[in-house]
């Protein structure tokens, strides 16, 4: 009986311990790591109302002000001018609301600037060096050596040299700002090696990428590959009206007689912009996947397999995917005199990120 219970003990012993590495394997990031991946991927993706709550967590979490508005500086060589200065515009009001509400949060360390005449090239290139684990050289420099300068002056010298982050939590939040761009994914390997090269392991580099949504190329691909519409082939590219579509969609005319039918496909995120059908309505026979129907001055509605939506004439409206799935319906036109459709604005990003 003794040695049943010793091994029972030793069964449950081993269970438990199984499970807390497997707890830890999937929380390889610390808390304040993954507080600087999440802004830093919705800082790149422009998703604004994201970060006011990802900037209040990370201060809850006890990210210093200084920490966190020295990750939207190191964002400004990789998402842009524009990203950043939008991220910290949020992240002001943030520190001003929280202030007026009375909440105190650390300041923290202070960066420090390069002192003056230093030779920003030369430091800038040692620290490149320490990073890549060698010197950095590719006929891309030699076609314009002012991208050799301004990388090696502003980013790895300016930049990193004002403190407050560590050159991993630089990198980690370099990686997970790459990896919400689309179509950057040479500089995204690039970054995935010079983390391993300074000590970043693959599993939290592995949840880096998973934390922002990133998928390769190839997962894409086999994605695309595999979704099939069920009842109507999704047709040809939707090219003669791309330029009121964002994103990829596809059209299959079903019947143009009488009435016009149209089998109408969309890729997760692709959207028509807002617009009119004047005189005659039009009706959506929701077949596959799952995506939205707005009316101008409403919520968006989410709508799936099996839904119908009836759009009277002259209601402004858009319609198309989630940001995660593939959407597909069929449109029936309303027969009507001189009927015609008033295509307008798209629907902005910032609105459309907000969707679920």
């Amino acid at each position: 009986m003794r040695g049943y219970i010793k091994n029972l003990f030793l069964i449950f012993f081993a269970i438990f311990i199984i499970g807390t590495e497997a707890c830890f394997a999937e929380q390889a990031l610390t808390q304040k790591e993954q507080d600087i991946v999440k802004i830093s991927s919705l800082a790149a993706k422009g998703d604004l109302i994201g970060l006011n709550n990802a900037f209040n967590k990370a201060l809850d979490d006890k990210m210093t002000i200084y920490e966190v508005k020295e990750v939207l500086v190191q964002l400004c060589a990789y998402c842009g001018f524009p990203r950043s200065i939008n991220a910290l515009t949020v992240f002001m009001n943030v520190t001003d609301e929280r202030s007026s509400n009375g909440k105190y949060d650390e300041y923290g360390t202070e960066p420090v600037d390069m002192p003056p005449n230093s030779n920003k090239y030369e430091i800038g290139n040692a620290v490149q060096t320490e990073l890549v684990g060698a010197p950095v050289t590719g006929r891309i420099y030699e076609f314009e050596p002012a991208i050799d300068k301004y990388i090696k002056e502003h980013l790895f010298a300016d930049i990193f040299a004002r403190g407050v982050l560590t050159y991993e939590e630089r990198e980690i939040a370099t990686i997970a700002a790459l990896a919400s761009v689309p179509e950057v994914e040479p500089q995204l390997n690039a970054h995935i090696q010079i983390a391993k090269n300074i000590g970043i392991p693959q599993n939290k580099i592995g949840e880096i990428l998973k934390l922002t949504g990133y998928k390769d190329k190839a997962t894409k691909e086999a994605e695309k590959k595999q979704f099939k519409n069920i009842i109507f082939d999704k047709g040809q590219p939707n090219n003669d009206y791309a330029l009121v579509f964002t994103g990829q969609s596809y059209l299959n005319r079903l019947s143009t007689d009488g009435v016009n039918i149209t089998n109408v496909t969309f890729e997760p995120k692709c959207r028509n912009n807002w617009h009119i059908h004047h005189k005659g309505g039009q009706i959506l026979l929701v077949t596959q996947g799952r995506g939205y129907y707005q009316e101008w001055g409403h919520p968006a509605v989410e709508v799936k397999a099996g839904d119908v939506v009836n759009i009277p004439p002259e209601v402004k409206h858009w319609h198309g995917a989630a940001k995660d799935s593939w959407f597909v319906h069929i449109t029936v036109e309303v027969p009507a005199k001189n009927s015609s459709t008033e295509w307008l604005e798209p629907v902005s990003d910032t609105e459309y990120n907000k969707l679920p």
